[in-house]
């Protein structure tokens, strides 16, 4: 199901052709030859926000980011799924923590990342690329319902798919549903990108130890043992048992989506 990492030397990627002429008896180039055809994306609801102002919801990064997956897609003839978290909206634990129900809290988390992947929807298809979004919740009238060989053929088609509302079950990460829907449409690899400023996974957190060191690879079994949080322990195994890589970029850098789509030396992977 998942692909070996690359062992190449770091040259670029071969292309591809159409076969067409291009007037001087060469082929046309029509794309880049992606390291992984299927990958899911995993974005946190946070890193839709806004760092200058109270905005829950930054039109520029959005657009940034729908962009960046759009011209992907139509580059390296990739298929791209996208998971995408809503605590810029509401977080379950804050709710839980505050004396709610967990079940009640985790339920308005869901439904907070329903409404990042409808600005998600809106802004990929106004950069030009069909987009669909698929709820794990029952909401006819503004998603469709997940349906493993729906989302797959969304994908053969050239769709980006966007898999809202988690798992639609409580005391789950968006972490897990990642992995778990990685697994149902047989991605090659999950993008996990980072929010924070962090391009990759460190031996300790590089905004307090400046000593910390960045990993170019690494193995599940050395992330769960020297508990680096990269993802929720959870889908951190999930990962390792279905031999899903996971590649950890920096989201805020421009152009990283795109490098990290492609298949290029950036961040952590981890195998």
């Amino acid at each position: 199901m998942a692909l070996e990492p690359d062992q190449d030397n770091g040259k670029p990627a071969p292309q591809v052709t159409d076969g067409t002429d291009d007037g001087a008896g060469g082929a046309v180039t029509t794309h880049r030859s992606p390291r992984w055809k299927r990958v899911v994306l995993k974005l946190s609801g946070e890193a839709l926000a806004s760092t200058a102002s109270d905005e829950t919801i930054d039109a520029s990064t959005v657009r940034r980011v729908a962009r960046e997956i759009a011209d992907s897609v139509e580059e390296l003839d990739v298929q791209v799924a996208i998971v995408v978290g809503g605590g810029n909206i509401w977080r379950g634990t804050i709710g839980a923590g505050e004396g709610m129900d967990r079940a009640t809290s985790d339920t308005m988390g869901m439904l907070a990342t329903v409404i990042n992947s409808l600005a998600l929807q809106d802004a990929i298809e106004r950069a030009g690329r069909p987009t669909r979004v698929l709820s794990a919740i029952q909401m006819a009238q503004v998603a469709e319902p997940y349906i493993r060989r729906r989302a797959i053929r969304h994908l053969e088609k050239g769709r980006v798919v966007i898999f809202a509302a988690g798992m639609g079950a409580p005391y789950f990460t968006t972490d897990t549903p990642a992995a778990l829907r990685a697994a149902e449409i047989e991605a090659a690899a999950i993008l996990k990108g980072t929010h924070s400023g962090v391009d990759g996974v460190y031996s300790a957190d590089p905004r307090i130890d400046p000593s910390a060191t960045r990993y170019e690879q690494i193995s599940f079994m050395e992330v769960v043992a020297r508990d680096l949080r990269v993802m929720d322990l959870t889908a951190i195994t999930f990962c390792k048992d279905n031999h899903i890589p996971i590649l950890v970029f920096d989201l805020m850098q421009e152009g990283s989506i795109r490098a990290a789509i492609a298949g290029e030396r950036i961040g952590t992977l981890i195998t």
